[in-house]
């Protein structure tokens, strides 16, 4: 056995530069750098401008960690080219958002806005209000800050009011009844 998606090459785009050191890959692009280390058992080949991921033993846990591999310096190329964003929104009345230098600035209910400073390699855009997006080169670095801004106020079942994800469907509850 082993993984069908770790079996795909990795086609490396021109003005992209891999550099593999033992189990160190580094990927610098146009939008910025990325390096991850690869686990133990698992070995990433530079072959012209494509890389292949193979495992070192063929054990059902290098079958998982082999396409997981492959598709991690995959989003690593494809970050260094194109980027990653997400975009969450903020629901509720006097709910917004604002940037002020590079952190983001929230009004979501509380008594005192709540500051969220970006790590390096993360920027904010808000082209309005109640719309924030988060931008930068790491996939998970991206979706780490998205959670982070959404866990600061999620939205609840019974209003929906709080901070979700672009197109991100809320379970209501129906409320209270009244007794007649």
């Amino acid at each position: 056995m082993s993984s069908r998606v770790g079996k795909m090459p990795i086609a490396i785009p021109a003005g992209v530069q891999v550099r593999i050191e033992g189990n160190t890959v580094e990927v610098k692009g146009p939008k910025g750098s990325v390096s991850r280390t690869l686990p133990e058992g698992i070995e990433a080949i530079q072959e012209g401008s494509q890389i292949t991921v193979k495992p070192k033993s063929d054990s059902q846990s290098m079958d998982a960690l082999h396409g997981l591999t492959r598709r991690l310096i995959a989003n690593m190329v494809q970050g260094v080219t194109g980027g990653f964003s997400k975009s969450l929104e903020l629901v509720g009345v006097g709910y917004r958002a604002a940037k002020t230098g590079r952190k983001l600035s929230l009004t979501v209910g509380f008594s005192h806005p709540v500051e969220i400073d970006p790590p390096q390699g993360i920027e904010f855009e808000v082209p309005n209000p109640t719309l924030v997006v988060v931008k930068g080169v790491d996939k998970e670095a991206v979706g780490q800050v998205a959670a982070r801004i959404r866990r600061v106020r999620p939205p609840e079942p019974y209003q929906g009011k709080g901070i979700r994800y672009m197109g991100e469907r809320i379970r209501r509850k129906a409320g209270k009844a009244v007794k007649k």
